[in-house]
Order: C-alpha cells, then structure tokens, then sequence
C-alpha cells in the first residue's frame, strides 16, 4: 500500500507493507501529471515501513526511470535497510537528479525541499 502527498514541487511516496505494481501504477500516474503541468518535481520516498516488493515493481520501476529519469531534481529515499539502499543507487543509474539515502526523515525532507 502507498500514500502520496504533494507539497508544492515535492511528491511524498509512503510505502507501507507490500509495494505492489498496482501501487507503482498509482505512483506513476500522480508524478507524470505533476510533472506534465508543474515541471520538474523532487520526490521523497519514505520506505522505512516497506516490508517487500514484487518483482514486476522492480521492472516497472527501471523502465519508468528509464523514460521519465530527467522529469526530477532530487530524490530522497529514507530507509535502514541495505538492500533498498543498494537498490537506490542503481535507480540513480536511469535519472538525471541528485539523489540521497537518508536514515531520518526530517533530514531527507529538508535536503530534498532546498531551493523551492
């Protein structure tokens, strides 16, 4: 299950439980509209309560990066797992932005909220 918030250029992506391909579905349609009318968007991903994701999330997500990747000026992913650490990096490969893993989420929501 996610949430999404949108705060200004910034899109909130909360993951909570199973991240599903229908929740990466929703994900895609709510930033490509942000992005289609607003420009370039940052995007905080709060994993901290993610448990796991299914494979065609994983692929979906590499070609969605892979299209969209230079739609986004910063991205921050806060987790303590090393795995979605690891897993950051090589969606960092498909986009053109800074992207930063951070284990507090007020520090990732001001590094990625700078210069608004």
């Amino acid at each position: 299950m996610i949430t999404i918030q949108k705060k200004n250029n910034l899109v909130i992506v909360a993951v909570i439980g199973e991240f599903t391909l229908t929740d990466y579905r929703e994900f895609e349609q709510q930033v490509l509209y942000k992005t289609h009318f607003d420009g370039k968007a940052n995007l905080l991903f709060d994993w901290r309560d993610m448990l796991n994701y299914t494979v065609d999330v994983a692929w979906e997500e590499i070609k969605f990066m892979r299209d969209h990747g230079s739609e986004y000026n910063r991205v921050a992913v806060v987790t303590d797992d090393e795995w979605q650490t690891w897993a950051t990096w090589v969606f960092n490969l498909f986009v053109n932005a800074n992207v930063m893993v951070f284990h507090d989420y007020e520090e990732a929501e001001a590094w990625v909220s700078e210069n608004e």
